[in-house]
């Protein structure tokens, strides 16, 4: 069974920014997406070729993959709202 959402979570490592971001989303996608998403952290320290790929200009930056259309956003993540509304368009 896939996810309904698909999401990949562009970050830099050591960063407190990161680290926030990382435990935003996760408790935002659990407490309103239930297990009906994946969430894949990339570190572009780690993968600048994924980073590159992506064209990530920022971290930490999300970007939605599924459902359509593709969508990125960049920040802490802490407005539940916001991250919804944007997950869900």
């Amino acid at each position: 069974m896939s996810n309904k959402y698909v999401l990949e979570l562009y970050i830099t490592s050591n960063s407190s920014r990161s680290e926030q971001a990382i435990t935003n989303l996760r408790k935002m996608c659990e407490e309103n997406l239930g297990g009906d998403f994946s969430l894949t952290v990339i570190d572009v320290l780690d993968s600048p070729e994924e980073a590159e790929k992506a064209k990530i200009l920022a971290t930490p930056t999300l970007i939605k993959k599924i459902p359509p259309p593709v969508k990125r956003l960049i920040g802490d993540f802490s407005d539940s709202e916001k991250i919804l509304g944007y997950i869900n368009k």
